[in-house]
C-alpha cells in the first residue's frame, strides 16, 4: 500500500474544474493507476480525499495498492515546469505494521454519514424499501463515526468530565466540519437509465478531526485501506492518522 500527497494549484483552469466534480477528480486519480481494476467490496482499493486547508493550499491524498503515476495531474493541475516531482508517495505497509493496541493519533475522515430511512414500494403499497438518507445534524454525523468505531479497530478519544462544555454530545475529542451537500449528473449513465434526471448524484459530506485510540490494529488498518462509509469514489471513507502532536493544528503530515 501507498500513501501519495498531490498539491493542486487552484489558479490553474484545469485545477478549478477537477474540483468542482468529484466525478472528473475521481477519475483523474484512477488514471494514475493503468494496472488496478474496480475492488471488490472490502478489499485494499483506491481511496483519496481533498484537503482544503486555505485557499491557495489544497491537497489531495490518495491511499492506494499501487504507486501511483501522476503526472498527467501535474500537467493539469499542478507545477509542470517546476523540477521537483509535483507529488510525493511512500510506502504506506511500514506505518500500517507499526499499528499497535493502545497507541493515540489524531486523524482525519471526510465521509458520507447516511442512515436508512423505510419508503413505502412504489409497486405495491404493502411493501417497503429503504434508501439512503444523510444524517444533517453534527450530533447525528458525530454518532453515525462513533456507532462504526469498534468495528473499525479504533475507539475515538473521551474527554474528561472536567473537559466537557456542552450538558449533551461533548464527551469525545472530535469536531465535524465543511459539510458540503453534492449534487452533480454522473456523466454516461443518464443515457443508460433511460430517464430524465435518473442520474443525478446527491451527496452530504462532513470531515471529521479528532484523537483516536488504536483497539485492534488489524480492524484500523482495513479501515485505513478499505475506506469507511458510503460514496469512496467521490473522496469519501479516506481515513489518515497524524501524530498526537501535530493534530488538530495540520494533517499535512497524515501518517
Amino acid at each position: 500500500m501507498y500513501l501519495t500527497r498531490f498539491r493542486v494549484n487552484t489558479a490553474r483552469v484545469g485545477a478549478r474544474k477537477l474540483l468542482s466534480s468529484p466525478q472528473s477528480l475521481h477519475a483523474a486519480v484512477m488514471g494514475g493507476f493503468p494496472g488496478i481494476l474496480p475492488s471488490a467490496g472490502g478489499s485494499p482499493r483506491v481511496l483519496w480525499r481533498l484537503d482544503r486547508n486555505a485557499r491557495a493550499e489544497v491537497l489531495l491524498y490518495v491511499v492506494s495498492p499501487d504507486k501511483p503515476d501522476l503526472t498527467h495531474l501535474v500537467e493539469d493541475a499542478g507545477w509542470p515546469t517546476l523540477p521537483e516531482v509535483g507529488w510525493e508517495t511512500r510506502d504506506y505497509m511500514p506505518f500500517l505494521d507499526r499499528l499497535a493496541v493502545g497507541d493515540v493519533w489524531g486523524f482525519r475522515l471526510t465521509a458520507n454519514p447516511v442512515h436508512s430511512v423505510r419508503v413505502e414500494g412504489k409497486e405495491d403499497k404493502e411493501k417497503h424499501d429503504t434508501k439512503p438518507t444523510p444524517h444533517v445534524t453534527p450530533r447525528h454525523q458525530m454518532r453515525w463515526l462513533l456507532q462504526r468505531e469498534e468495528r473499525s479497530g479504533f475507539q475515538v478519544v473521551r474527554k474528561a468530565a472536567e473537559q466537557e462544555r456542552l450538558p449533551d454530545g461533548d464527551d469525545c475529542e472530535l469536531v465535524v466540519w465543511g459539510a458540503q451537500r453534492l449534487r452533480f449528473r454522473k456523466t454516461g449513465s443518464a443515457e443508460r437509465a433511460g430517464g430524465r434526471g435518473a442520474s443525478d448524484v446527491r451527496l452530504t459530506t462532513v470531515t471529521f478531526d479528532g484523537r483516536l485510540q488504536v483497539t485492534d490494529p488489524a480492524k484500523l488498518r482495513h479501515t485505513l485501506t478499505a475506506g469507511l462509509g458510503r460514496a469512496k469514489a467521490y473522496g469519501c471513507g479516506l481515513m489518515t492518522l497524524a501524530p498526537v502532536a501535530s493534530a488538530g493544528a495540520t494533517q499535512r503530515r497524515s501518517a
